[in-house]
């Protein structure tokens, strides 16, 4: 789907600034701000810092994107708008997408709290170790 459907379907106008971030994002999938910043500046050097934060900002307000933090503490955004898990090491994060343990939290959240409450999102966050390949 086109860029500009998409930022508009969010309820947004598709300026070209918010184009180039969005762009972005679909190459990144997951990353911290820094490195959003200098794709965007490399496409185009007249965007400015403040205004890739206010259309990060903006892009989560709608659900365009996420922002995650990372063990570590560092936050990254997250274009994926499907439900589902991160797995973070010390240097990526990446989706882990599984409905059937979903589906078995909620239904075990939805039996152990309050009737009065509904569960929007589950969203776990997993810290894993690389572990090094042995070779034989």
């Amino acid at each position: 789907m086109d860029t500009g459907v998409i930022i508009r379907n969010a309820g947004l106008k598709a300026t070209p600034q918010r184009k180039i971030v969005y762009e972005v994002m679909t190459e990144l999938c997951h990353s911290p701000i820094d490195e959003i910043i200098s794709r965007v500046q490399q496409q185009n050097p007249e965007i400015t810092i403040s205004t890739v934060y206010r259309i990060l900002d903006t892009f989560c307000e709608t659900g365009l994107l996420s922002n995650i933090k990372h063990p570590s503490g560092k936050s990254y955004f997250d274009i994926t708008s499907a439900e589902h898990h991160h797995v973070f090491t010390d240097h990526e994060v990446f989706d882990y997408i599984d409905p059937e343990l979903t589906e078995m939290i909620k239904k075990r959240l939805k039996d152990k709290l309050s009737d009065n409450l509904e569960i929007e999102k589950i969203s776990i966050q997993i810290k894993a170790n690389q572990t090094k390949k042995i070779r034989s």
